[in-house]
């Protein structure tokens, strides 16, 4: 009987070796095929943002305009046309007076050094004729004040004043338009504010009911027209003070160069 049992018990141990020694090997296999299944996984996971990101480019791209159309529709056309007109004048103006300022620049110090230089070589009608064939108010006021070097050194002083006066309203001409439509815009955005709460309250008044979503949608697009507005007015004192700080500069220069023809006429003796 033990030797049976003994038997049994050699014969239960041989079998169960070769299923162990089996199952072993088979682990490897099995924790290759998850990592490799983790590392897929991991390769998707990796690839898919860049896809993502890829696919989302375009529609971000259209977003804002999109988006500002949108909001010019939801605004009220009426009144937002009317704020955009103010924004297209505004700013045509704006940029011709940009334009015409900056062509009107030149070097004071050396055009002052040439006028000096022919006037001395070849007399006042050279120093005339380069006056008039340069662009710009610095030129035009030199032309005038040597004009009249027969009349006199005051009556010199008192032309390049007076005409440097004039000049000066030139370079400002248009500004008072490109002022009116700053103060313009934010009242026009507040006109269809306040009418486009008159509507929301009609509104409220026809459906009997004080809808949260009611009021929140006829509050949002009466606001837009503010919006719109204030947005027109920044954009369009930005420019103005642009403007008016290259307006400045110029009338310092040409309060200079006044100074320095006078000078120039006296030290050369060509007026008393």
């Amino acid at each position: 009987m033990k030797k049976v049992i003994l038997s049994l018990m050699v014969g239960a141990f041989l079998i169960a070796q070769p299923i162990h020694t089996s199952a072993q090997n088979e682990t490897p296999a099995t924790e290759q095929v998850g990592e490799s299944t983790e590392n897929a996984s991991e390769a998707a996971e990796e690839a898919a943002p860049e896809t993502t990101i890829e696919a989302e480019t375009e529609p971000v791209k259209e977003e804002g305009s999109q988006f500002l159309k949108e909001k010019f529709i939801e605004g009220d056309p009426r009144f937002m046309a009317l704020v955009l007109l103010t924004l297209i004048l505004g700013l045509a103006i704006a940029i011709e007076r940009i334009i015409t300022l900056f062509l009107s620049t030149i070097n004071t110090k050396k055009f002052v050094n040439e006028v000096e230089s022919i006037l001395v070589s070849q007399g006042v009608e050279a120093a005339k004729t380069k006056c008039r064939n340069t662009k710009g108010p610095i030129a035009s006021i030199f032309y005038q004040g040597l004009d009249r070097v027969d009349e006199g050194i005051e009556n010199v002083e008192k032309s390049v004043v007076s005409y440097g006066s004039v000049k000066v309203g030139e370079l400002e001409k248009g500004l008072v338009w490109v002022s009116l439509f700053i103060a313009l815009a934010p009242m026009l955005g507040f006109m269809g504010t306040v009418i486009g709460m008159i509507q929301a309250f009609d509104d409220i008044e026809r459906e009997g009911d004080i809808s949260p979503a009611l009021v929140a949608r006829g509050i949002k697009l009466a606001l837009i027209t503010t919006v719109g507005g204030l947005v027109v007015a920044i954009i369009l004192q930005i420019f103005y003070n642009l403007i008016l700080s290259k307006i400045d500069s110029i009338s310092n220069e040409m309060e200079d160069a006044s100074i320095s023809l006078v000078d120039m006429l006296i030290k050369n003796k060509i007026v008393k």
